[in-house]
């Protein structure tokens, strides 16, 4: 039987299914680089008081570890998709509303210090982690408080929304600890309340503890103790289902990883002066963040991030 379609109308439908086929991935599998082709426009979300991951400098713009790793991943995007002049649309996050405006599609990376957890990947993506960090105690020098036991019957602030709040009310909770525990909306407001003696302790994640204290009025008055109370690897996040937008900024990562471009990066914001006011955090890298390097994953299994004893 001869084909009804014409043979103009043939030629033009084997035409469009080769375009089809030869069209670039991002077309056909991935909503959040289409997205961005069409808008010209990638939106990145910041914190404004994560030191030194994302955070304002003297200038009030967003600086910091994590946003040099985005800028990195905005770079290959722009590459990939051939784009001259990208724009970045600049959005500020908290610890309460980093996920749901990556999960709503406000923004299309999230640059702080968010922690992957299997729980929160119900809700977002995460990429390769680009830091390990550990919550523990922050408390001034004079204190009663060494660790977790000491914390009986104590004010106790954290910061709302993270998982050193979530586990600090687990903790509580499982010890009978009959803690008062206060939630700031941000980690200086949580800090504000250990340095007015509002709180008897901040519990948070000891690379920002240092990075708080560093930043105070009087650093040689605080110090960070006890052991590990959670192991928290940080991660930029992004969307669910969109693999192939991972895949672009997690390669992103690991090159950065393998070429040892890491180790200048970390020297940058870790050891050396930093802005607004030229402190030095002077924090090495740790034995976990050594690990990391050598072993790029993107598990929000806290136990993968254990260093053995052996």
């Amino acid at each position: 039987m001869r084909s009804s379609i014409p043979s103009s109308a043939r030629t033009l439908l084997l035409f469009l299914m080769a375009f089809l086929a030869a069209a670039p991935a991002w077309a056909q599998a991935s909503l959040t680089l289409r997205k961005i082709k069409e808008t010209g426009v990638i939106a990145i979300g910041y914190r404004d008081g994560s030191i030194p991951f994302s955070y304002l400098d003297g200038t009030q713009q967003p600086v910091g570890y994590a946003m040099d790793i985005c800028r990195l991943i905005v770079e290959e995007v722009r590459l990939r998709l051939n784009i001259e002049n990208l724009q970045i649309k600049l959005t500020p996050v908290n610890s309460s509303t980093r996920i749901p405006m990556v999960a709503n599609n406000t923004i299309d990376l999230e640059c702080g210090t968010t922690s992957n957890t299997l729980e929160r990947q119900n809700m977002v993506a995460f990429t390769v982690t680009t830091f390990v960090a550990n919550s523990r105690l922050a408390t001034k020098r004079g204190s009663d408080v060494h660790d977790l036991d000491d914390l009986q019957g104590k004010t106790v602030a954290s910061t709302a929304g993270t998982t050193s709040m979530a586990r600090l009310v687990e903790l509580n909770q499982q010890g009978n600890l009959r803690m008062h525990i206060l939630a700031g909306k941000d980690h200086a407001q949580s800090f504000r309340l250990l340095e007015t003696d509002r709180a008897a302790v901040f519990v948070m994640d000891d690379v920002l503890l240092y990075s708080m204290i560093a930043m105070s009025r009087d650093p040689a008055h605080y110090l960070v103790t006890g052991k590990a109370l959670s192991v928290e690897p940080y991660s930029i996040v992004l969307r669910k289902d969109d693999p192939e937008f991972k895949k672009l900024a997690d390669d992103v990562i690991v090159k950065l990883f393998k070429s040892g471009s890491i180790h200048a990066l970390h020297r940058k914001w870790f050891q050396s002066p930093i802005p607004p006011r030229g402190v030095n955090l002077n924090q090495p890298m740790s034995d976990s963040f050594q690990k990391l390097i050598r072993q790029p994953k993107d598990s929000g299994n806290q136990a993968d991030y254990a260093i053995s004893s052996n």
